[in-house]
């Protein structure tokens, strides 16, 4: 921990030698004002010599958009999805290596005649001394030892920019030269060589698939043919021709069979049907019922005789008698027309049942064709199978041919000239510049003139710091001032003085320290008379660790005095005549009334609005809030970030707690407090010694009891901002 002052400089005195000297700081700049001007005009000149006296050049710039030149004409084979596919990213980077390609600049170097340049070529011109020199000495190579194309390309790629435009499709070429016509041109010659070169590559790669497919397309042919040979042989030693619907005439054979036999089985059944209700028909007496009897010519006209033949009788029978043999005549007539008609009935059933009889032989003739049809067809399944085996293998030989026909018609009529767009067009072209692209006179003159002032500027300011220049004028210089109020343990020895004839030395706070308790010496007790500022300082630094850099050291008082004895705020007022000084109250509740601690952890308040001090008093004081101490200390962590900027800004941070608090309360506090202090009052007051007690097993900080002796100060607490935080 750093050391301050033992001495109590003034507030205006302290605060001064914290801040930076304006006033002599310009006193200095304006004393060595010619070191500034000086260097600031002759970087004028030189920019303003420089500018004129090198060469200018002059950017051409043109632009490609990238797109796919394809359509349904120069592609027919794809689906129209397919010419809509478009570069992404990674797409028009590549074309942008294409474009800056060694192949496209070779090409270009020639079209543009950049060999023979001066500009570009090293080769050109006879050498100078210096460069006989160095190719004598090994440094370097002849000119003439590389092509033409190769000493120009370095300069050529130092003088060519090639970049995607934004987030596009769009490719900017720009080329540099001395000569406005050149660059433009040069431009103009690489977008027309690499459209040229991406048309070249879709020719060759169709060239290329045509020549393959041409060798591919005659062997396959021949295979094609074979196999189709091979399919028609063995199709015709088998027997497996192919009738209508493309199926093979024993399965023709067989599906003709089977409708056949079924034909004969209806006819079959039909028959023994109508047989069977005729005789049916006939012993019940109704066989005129029957449509095939009733329709029968003979059975008709018999029927008609009959119903003549009895109205006849009917009519004889009014004037003869049943045996006058007129009327015998007539009955033996009917008599021999019913049976000419049961004889009719008769043959018509046989008739049926003949036929129902040759319909049976021809369903048994049908069903034994069909059995041998079977055996057939089942011995020409495994010829089958072989013969679907060659005709998939030429049909898959023939897709093949087509597909490869087809892909060759297309390449050819790629191969053509114009038949390839490249993907991408020229949308800008390069034309001549007016305005040279380097140098920019004026924004050079600027800017070289402006950093050197800058730089001759910021040398004065580092060498008037490092050398300390304070208001008395450059050169002069003073040690650091030390923060105030800050004593570390070596420090607080600086009032020691040798005894007289010896070299022992006697440390004062020797008498102000007691001896150390307990706890390996981390619990001792001090005495501060508040009449002696600065001696109670120094003893109470002695008592406080080394903390961070930069941080104000924080000490957690327990205030375990009797009533009427001197406090914490004693304390705190005490270190405030000497340094700047906070202290938080989170001892008690009794300054709810107003806002404090809890209401800038909950973001209610500022700093400003929660310090308060006292009237002519230069201490600062925080209260618990109108939560209390309960919601400050239920927050550590937040707690702990309000602590970190007050040990930022004050020379010392006082948190007062009470002496009754549990560990788990304090624990939080003196966690990072550099010393506790426990206000005892007196000698003898257990209550605090035990409290220390309590500390020490929390913290590894040095504890101490502190017995207070002097008048105390106290006043009213007035609201009124603290002058570090607003």
């Amino acid at each position: 921990m750093t050391a301050r002052d033992d001495t109590a400089p003034a507030a205006g005195e302290g605060r001064a030698g914290d801040m930076l000297d304006l006033a002599a700081l310009w006193a200095a700049i304006k004393a060595k004002k010619a070191w500034v001007i000086g260097p600031t005009l002759a970087a004028l000149g030189l920019s303003f010599v420089a500018v004129n006296i090198i060469p200018p050049r002059y950017t051409g710039e043109a632009r490609l958009l990238l797109e796919n030149g394809d359509s349904f004409y120069t592609r027919p084979g794809p689906t129209a999805e397919s010419y809509g596919a478009q570069f992404d990213s990674e797409g028009v980077q590549s074309q942008v290596q294409v474009v800056m390609s060694r192949d496209l600049a070779r090409e270009a170097i020639k079209r543009i005649g950049l060999v023979g340049n001066p500009e570009f070529d090293s080769g050109a011109g006879a050498l100078g001394a210096l460069k006989k020199v160095g190719v004598l000495l090994g440094l370097g190579a002849h000119p003439a030892d590389r092509s033409p194309e190769e000493r120009v390309l370095e300069k050529y790629y130092d003088r060519l920019l090639v970049y995607p435009v934004g987030r596009s499709r769009i490719v900017a070429i720009e080329f540099t030269s001395q000569d406005p016509e050149l660059a433009a041109k040069a431009a103009n010659i690489i977008a027309s060589t690499y459209l040229e070169m991406q048309g070249a590559a879709k020719q060759d790669t169709a060239r290329s698939a045509s020549s393959w497919l041409s060798t591919t397309i005659d062997p396959l042919r021949k295979k094609l043919a074979e196999s189709e040979a091979k399919v028609e042989e063995f199709r015709s030693r088998n027997g497996l021709l192919v009738g209508t619907n493309n199926t093979t005439i024993t399965s023709q054979q067989l599906a003709d069979l089977s409708t056949q036999l079924s034909n004969a089985r209806t006819q079959q059944a039909e028959a023994q049907a109508k047989a069977s209700i005729i005789r049916d028909a006939m012993k019940t007496g109704r066989t005129f019922e029957i449509p095939d009897v009733a329709n029968n010519e003979l059975v008709r006209r018999l029927i008609e005789q009959r119903v003549n033949l009895r109205a006849q009788i009917a009519l004889e029978s009014r004037n003869l008698l049943s045996e006058h043999p007129r009327i015998k005549e007539l009955n033996a007539q009917l008599a021999d027309l019913e049976g000419q008609l049961r004889a009719a009935s008769e043959r018509a059933v046989r008739t049926l049942e003949n036929e129902a009889k040759i319909a049976g032989q021809r369903v048994e003739s049908f069903t034994a064709a069909l059995d041998g049809q079977k055996k057939t067809v089942s011995g020409a399944n495994d010829s089958e199978v072989q013969l679907r085996a060659l005709e998939r293998e030429a049909r898959t030989q023939r897709e093949q041919l087509e597909q490869y026909m087809l892909r060759y018609r297309e390449a050819l009529a790629r191969d053509a000239d114009n038949a390839t767009p490249a993907d991408a067009r020229i949308i800008s072209r390069a034309v001549e510049p007016t305005q040279p692209s380097f140098p920019k006179k004026v924004p050079t003159m600027i800017v070289a003139t402006l950093a050197t002032f800058l730089i001759a500027l910021a040398a004065i300011i580092s060498r008037e710091l490092l050398n300390g220049a304070g208001p008395g004028g450059a050169g002069t210089s003073k040690p650091p001032r030390k923060p105030p109020g800050w004593v570390g343990a070596a420090a607080g020895r600086t009032d020691t003085q040798p005894e007289a004839g010896g070299d022992k030395t006697v440390d004062p706070r020797e008498a102000r320290v007691a001896g150390l308790l307990t706890h390996g010496g981390r619990v001792g007790q001090m005495q501060l008379d508040l009449s002696d500022p600065d001696r109670s300082l120094a003893d109470l630094s002695a008592r406080v660790d080394d903390g961070r850099p930069g941080y104000a050291p924080l000490v957690v008082v327990l205030d375990g005095a009797a009533p009427g004895d001197a406090s914490a705020r004693e304390l705190a007022t005490l270190l405030s005549e000497r340094c700047r000084c906070v202290l938080i109250d989170l001892g008690s509740d009794a300054e709810r009334h107003q806002p404090g601690f809890s209401e800038l952890l909950s973001g209610e308040a500022l700093f400003s609005d929660i310090i308060t001090r006292r009237p002519n008093s230069r201490l600062h004081e925080i209260g618990p809030g109108y939560a209390g101490r309960a919601a400050v200390l239920a927050a550590p962590d937040i707690v702990e970030v309000a602590l970190d900027a007050l040990c930022e800004t004050y020379d010392w941070v006082l948190v007062v707690a009470a002496s009754t608090d549990e560990a788990a309360v304090l624990a939080p506090l003196v966690a990072q407090a550099h010393a506790a202090l426990v206000m005892a009052g007196h000698v003898g007051n257990g209550h605090a010694v035990e409290a220390a007690y309590r500390l020490s097993d929390l913290t590894k900080a040095p504890i101490a009891l502190v017995m207070v002796e002097g008048e105390g100060r106290t006043g009213e607490v007035t609201r009124e901002p603290s002058p570090v935080m607003a």
